[in-house]
């Protein structure tokens, strides 16, 4: 039996399932990963398929899930037919002032729609950051033709994910891998080929991970593109919103004064700005500030609002050199990033050029059997809502060299990430803490070499130091 033999039954026997064969994924296109995962599991519960499954599921996602060109379309059944089915991400904000709700259908660019309150008391994320699921929407006819209030009503609703989802199960499984196969499992199982990857690339995608698992945790990624940056946060989970460049306002990322609404950092578990070199802030000066005073310690205020908030920031950008210079690094910044106030408070910088471009599904693309990702994207959302992993942190490392505080703290949150990823039953041995403090270290060194050429005057350079205490 091959390594990828052993692991596919290894993963079967454990997960049960929870497990999908992730090459199949490629058959279903512009849905997320977790969602398509979330299908294929469905329409082939025994991770095999035939020609005639495959049509079935592509049928399914047709006509459920339309494009935006065939929105008058479906609108024109609705009326006509009185109802309809279709599967989208939807929302409902509540208008308090109106006494009333209101439906954002995305596929339709309705944003007034109309749901039945039982449909909220049994999906109440649908208040939070939104649902993934298939509706039926049904038209109600003899309105007063200058109602304001939309025709199309939610009838029905079944939500897209997997329920009973126990951090505690997911992390009983873990003694049942080795450290090498665990890590395997993991890159599998965000789609990716491990069989693609060194070692050293692992352990770069676990990095990745880290935003999803342990909250205000502020990451910096630069790489050229195709590396799969937008690719992970884009279909590994739920509870993450990627905005990728253009202008961003200070109600989209913190408070929206006029609706009374969080923004995304509020309702996320990870907030991820892709291609930062395209990004503009209107209201730079507010947005510049408030981003610096989260990023200390996850406080925002806004108006009238003042609150705490667990989202974790990611900052994505593109610099094309495989060895790139440190002017090559910096002039690939944002000139909001390229002050050392804020950049002194991102806790790990990725080497994004250390890592192999996808080119070719067959090659870099995941197959065999891996954890289904909605199932993963619970399991990281738990983890990310429960405890710290930095008391193992304290207790074990010693820092030899004069680390500031705010360097410690970084170190010790990134560290934290990712033993929850190596070690989700806090069963950690000697060799995991150092590859997480080596990870930590490595991503605080680079931006600490980042603030020495920014402000060298004010960040001279420094190493990093430290030991294990011996048990």
């Amino acid at each position: 039996m091959s390594v990828a033999e052993l692991l596919d039954s290894k993963v079967k026997s454990a997960f049960g399932p929870y497990v999908v064969r992730k090459e199949l994924v490629h058959e279903i296109s512009r849905l997320p990963r977790f969602i398509s995962e979330y299908l294929i599991a469905k329409f082939y519960p025994t991770g095999e398929s035939t020609q005639e499954d495959v049509r079935k599921l592509e049928t399914f996602v047709a006509i459920h899930f339309p494009e935006l060109r065939d929105k008058d379309k479906i609108l024109h059944d609705i009326m006509t037919q009185g109802s309809y089915t279709l599967m989208d991400e939807f929302k409902v904000e509540t208008d308090i002032k109106g006494g009333r709700h209101r439906l954002f259908v995305p596929c339709l660019n309705i944003r007034d729609a109309n749901v039945l309150p039982t449909i909220l008391d049994e999906n109440t994320d649908l208040l939070r950051s939104g649902m993934w699921g298939v509706a039926t929407l049904k038209y109600e006819d003899g309105l007063p033709l200058d109602s304001t209030t939309s025709p199309v009503l939610m009838t029905k609703f079944t939500p897209f994910e997997v329920v009973n989802v126990k951090l505690s199960e997911f992390a009983s499984k873990r003694q049942l891998f080795s450290r090498e196969e665990w890590i395997d499992l993991l890159v599998r199982s965000i789609g990716l080929n491990p069989d693609s990857y060194d070692y050293k690339q692992k352990l770069l995608l676990l990095l990745r991970l880290v935003p999803l698992v342990e909250p205000n945790c502020n990451v910096l990624e630069l790489g050229p593109k195709a590396t799969g940056k937008t690719y992970l946060y884009r279909n590994i989970s739920y509870s993450t919103r990627l905005i990728a460049g253009g202008r961003v306002s200070p109600a989209t990322l913190f408070y929206n004064i006029a609706t009374k609404t969080l923004g995304e950092i509020g309702v996320r578990d990870c907030v991820v700005l892709d291609e930062i070199s395209k990004l503009t802030f209107s209201n730079s000066e507010e947005m510049i500030g408030k981003l610096k005073d989260y990023l200390v310690d996850g406080f925002f205020e806004r108006g009238p609002k003042k609150a705490h908030a667990r989202a974790s920031m990611v900052f994505m950008g593109n610099v094309e050199s495989l060895s790139p210079s440190s002017r090559e690094i910096v002039n690939a910044l944002p000139h909001f990033m390229r002050d050392s106030a804020l950049l002194d408070r991102i806790h790990c910088f990725i080497p994004g050029w250390e890592l192999p471009k996808i080119m070719q599904s067959s090659e870099h693309l995941a197959s065999g059997y891996g954890i289904v990702a909605d199932y993963l994207s619970e399991v990281f959302h738990q983890m990310s809502i429960g405890g710290s992993f930095s008391n193992i942190i304290s207790d074990r490392v010693k820092f030899e060299s004069r680390a500031t505080i705010r360097e410690e703290k970084a170190i010790k949150k990134v560290a934290s990430g990712v033993l929850k990823l190596l070690c989700p039953d806090r069963r950690c041995g000697e060799e995991d803490i150092l590859m997480a403090m080596n990870l930590a270290v490595e991503g605080r060194q680079r931006v600490n070499e980042l603030l020495s050429s920014i402000s060298p005057e004010e960040f001279g350079e420094s190493e990093i130091r430290f030991s294990l205490n011996r048990i």
